[in-house]
C-alpha cells in the first residue's frame, strides 16, 4: 500500500466545539505523528468562536490532508457520527477519533493500525491526563485508578452481559478509540444524541459488541485527555456525570466546560 492509499484509507476524526484556544495544541499532537499516513477531519460543531479558522490556517502546511466538516446539531455524538460518516463516503475504511482538549501520545495512530493489523475491529485505547495541565498526585495517579475500577464495575453490570453481546464490555473512551467501518455501518454507529443523553461511547461500544467479537482494550493507544471538567466540577460530580449521567448541571449550557 503507497503512503497515498494509506492516507486514503486511514482518518482520524476530531469533533470540535469552542475550541479555538486549545484546538492547535491537539492538532499540532497529530502532525507529530510517527505515522501521519492518514487524512484528517475535524468536526465544527456549531462553534460561536474561531475553531474553524484555526483549522483553516493548520491545513495550509499540515502533513496530512485535512478536511472541515460543519455539524449544527449540538453534541459530540452528532459529529462524530457526521465525521465518521463523511470520512467513509470518502474512502476511508479505519476510523480513530480523538477529541479537540486531548495530546494523542506521537504513536498513537501506529499503534491503532497495529491493532488493525490483528484483525481487531473495534480498539478502545487508555486515557491519561495531560501534563501540560500540571496534574497534582491524585489526579495522575488515583482518577486512573478509579477508572479502572468504574470500568470492572461495568464489565458486571446485568446490561452489559447479555447473551446478545458477541464481545466482552472494556473500558471505551470516545477521545480514543478505533473502529473499521464495515463495522461501524454495521452496527449502526455513534448514536446522535444531545451531550447530556446517554454517553455515546458506551453506546456505540455496545452496539458495537452485538456484532464483533473483535473488540479490544488497546493499552498502547494512549491519549492525555484534559482535565478541565473534573476541575470545574470535583471529582465526584465528574464520575457521576460519567456514569450514565447520573449528575447533569442544573444549566444545560454547563455541559460544555471550557
Amino acid at each position: 500500500m503507497t503512503a497515498s492509499d494509506a492516507a486514503r484509507a486511514l482518518w482520524v476524526v476530531v469533533p470540535a466545539y469552542n475550541e479555538e484556544t486549545g484546538i492547535g495544541a491537539t492538532l499540532t499532537a497529530l502532525a507529530a505523528q510517527t505515522d501521519t499516513r492518514f487524512t484528517l477531519a475535524v468536526v465544527d460543531n456549531a462553534s460561536t468562536d474561531t475553531t474553524a479558522a484555526v483549522v483553516r490556517r493548520f491545513s495550509a502546511d499540515a502533513p496530512f490532508p485535512v478536511h472541515l466538516v460543519h455539524e449544527k446539531e449540538r453534541g459530540t455524538g452528532a459529529a462524530a457520527d457526521t465525521g465518521f460518516r463523511y470520512a467513509i463516503a470518502h474512502g476511508a475504511e479505519l476510523l480513530v477519533r480523538t477529541d479537540a482538549d486531548c495530546l494523542p501520545a506521537a504513536d498513537w495512530v501506529t499503534e491503532a493500525r497495529r491493532e488493525f493489523a490483528r484483525g481487531t475491529e473495534m480498539a478502545c485505547g487508555r486515557s491519561l491526563p495531560r501534563r501540560d495541565e500540571s496534574p497534582s498526585p491524585a489526579e495522575r495517579h488515583l482518577l486512573p485508578a478509579v477508572v479502572r475500577a468504574t470500568a470492572l464495575y461495568g464489565r458486571y453490570r446485568t446490561e452489559h452481559r447479555h447473551p446478545r453481546y458477541r464481545a466482552p464490555y472494556v473500558l471505551c473512551h470516545g477521545h480514543n478509540l478505533a473502529i473499521t467501518a464495515a463495522l461501524y455501518l454495521r452496527c449502526g454507529g455513534t448514536p446522535r444524541t444531545p451531550l447530556e443523553g446517554p454517553p455515546e461511547d458506551v453506546v456505540l461500544l455496545n452496539r458495537a459488541r452485538e456484532h464483533s467479537d473483535r473488540i479490544a482494550r488497546a493499552e498502547r493507544m494512549v491519549v492525555h485527555t484534559s482535565l478541565r471538567r473534573l476541575r470545574a466540577w470535583g471529582a465526584r460530580r465528574t464520575l457521576l456525570w460519567c456514569w450514565d449521567r447520573r449528575y447533569r448541571p442544573a444549566d444545560p449550557r454547563q455541559v460544555h466546560v471550557r
